[in-house]
């Protein structure tokens, strides 16, 4: 049976979902399953859960922990990533904080802008070690890759290592989702195809048995009905690009805003109040989830355990903000419940070892896949899969207003990689520069001095640049 390895297993909620959705195919109930994390304590809680989630299902997987990442990873079939480095103390902290000396906010700040430039110099030389391992002990691996800056990671994968690797996101699913309740049609009823880069992807079809289900989008749009999202966020943004562009994107309104130049600035408050715009929402994201963790793990060790009435007391003690507590209270309410997500790790497993055939959306190499953007750039396009593995689908031109800004988003991703990959600080510089929210907001000695200090402060989460 298949070996699965599990790199960063101490995120253990995200961890739990992925291994309910491996085991509750039966196809794949007796594999390993391999846990590795360099947090013992959160390694443990993962292990026990993995026995919860097994049990739910009758599987009968065999569970390996291991806090050696080499041990891990020999002889995996698959390797599933969900690190962070540098955590959110230090570095994600400093990712914010610094900036906003020099009046430049953020509001996720993981895939795109300072803070997605930053989290990328960080994360892609621990992923490249990986690979190394991997080429060593397992080189006929399938690498799925959940970590942002999704799009930079898996162009200096592509780049500097011979590992199969692909960029997985749920996004573009969730997105589809959602718009499908905007619009009151059933998401099984609704077929649709997708291209870009990875949280700037666009429906470039939505449609109900060949109907363009576009202009009830538009309907939709102009009456201002759309829902809110996850904690009840504005979809503003999202919408405001549609109207302008005619096509819909799939990453949420608190990250796109930081994708572009036109809605978070320092003169402009009319901007983050008409379009809702959350500043430094993953910072209260963290900061709630935290304080929530000790209850967290409790409740995913003893599920049987009902802690609800004294976790959102406890919350409310604690401090988390009001408009944080509801979407914390009910996260925490459902933590316990084993279902099927809409990730698409499990799915490509179970094709790659049964030969099912299905349709999933990836991050892959531009190999002749999108013709307007950058060859061997990192493109999210539908891949078949099956017992062949990931085999991307050949979309061509996109609509040139739309692959002209995704350039915009490019040009910053190859910089930054070129600069992991070659060790030269003048890149990261150059990547700062071209970033579309920072170019907006600062001028180049701004952004030149905001660079030394970023490296200073993160001091040795990053290899020495020249």
């Amino acid at each position: 049976m298949a070996k699965i390895t599990f790199i960063g297993a101490g995120s253990t909620v995200f961890a739990k979902n992925l291994m309910g959705d491996i085991l509750s195919y039966p196809e794949l109930s007796n594999s390993t399953i391999t846990l590795f994390d360099i947090d013992p304590a959160r390694l443990t809680t993962s292990e026990r859960v993995a026995h919860t989630v097994a049990d739910f299902f009758g599987a009968k997987p065999t569970i390996e922990v291991t806090s050696d990442r080499r041990q891990a990873l020999d002889g995996a079939d698959y390797a599933i990533s969900m690190i962070q480095v540098g955590g959110y103390k230090p570095c994600t902290v400093t990712d914010f904080e610094i900036p906003k000396k020099y009046g430049l906010r953020q509001t996720i700040a993981d895939t795109l802008g300072i803070g997605g430039i930053m989290r990328g110099l960080r994360t892609i030389p621990v992923l490249l070690d990986m690979c190394a391992d991997m080429e060593e002990v397992c080189p006929d691996v399938t690498f799925l890759q959940y970590v942002n800056p999704m799009a930079m990671n898996c162009m200096a994968i592509n780049r500097a290592t011979k590992i199969k690797t692909v960029g997985l996101c749920h996004s573009v699913q969730g997105t589809a989702e959602a718009l499908a309740g905007d619009i009151g049609v059933p998401i099984e009823e609704i077929n649709y195809v997708c291209a870009g880069i990875n949280h700037m992807a666009f429906y470039l079809r939505f449609e109900r048995d060949g109907v363009d289900l576009y202009p009830q989008i538009k309907k939709v749009a102009e009456a201002g009905a759309f829902g809110r999202r996850y904690r009840n966020l504005a979809d503003k943004v999202r919408y405001e690009v549609f109207r302008r562009t005619g096509y819909f994107v799939t990453e949420s309104s608190e990250h796109f805003s930081e994708y572009v130049p036109w809605f978070i600035k320092r003169d402009r408050p009319d901007l983050i109040e008409q379009f809702e715009i959350p500043l430094d929402e993953y910072i209260g994201r963290c900061e709630a989830q935290i304080t929530a963790w000790g209850f967290m793990r409790e409740k995913l060790e003893y599920p049987e355990r009902d802690l609800s009435k004294q976790f959102a007391a406890a919350m409310e003690k604690a401090g988390v903000p009001a408009d944080y507590l509801p979407q914390v209270v009910e996260d925490f309410e459902h933590l316990d419940e084993i279902e099927r997500s809409h990730e698409y790790g499990s799915g490509i497993i179970h094709s790659m070892e049964t030969g099912q055939p299905r349709v999933i959306y990836g991050n892959v190499a531009n190999r002749d896949l999108i013709d307007n953007l950058p060859d061997d750039c990192c493109v999210e396009v539908p891949c078949v899969v099956d017992k062949n593995g990931v085999q991307p689908t050949k979309i061509g031109k996109l609509p040139p207003q739309l692959a002209a800004m995704m350039r915009t988003n490019v040009n910053v991703q190859e910089l930054t990689v070129e600069a992991a990959l070659t060790g030269k600080r003048e890149h990261i510089y150059h990547a700062a520069m071209l970033d579309p929210h920072t170019a907006a907001e600062l001028s180049l000695d701004q952004i030149w001095s905001l660079v030394d200090e970023l490296l200073a402060a993160h001091g040795d989460w990053l290899p020495a640049y020249h």
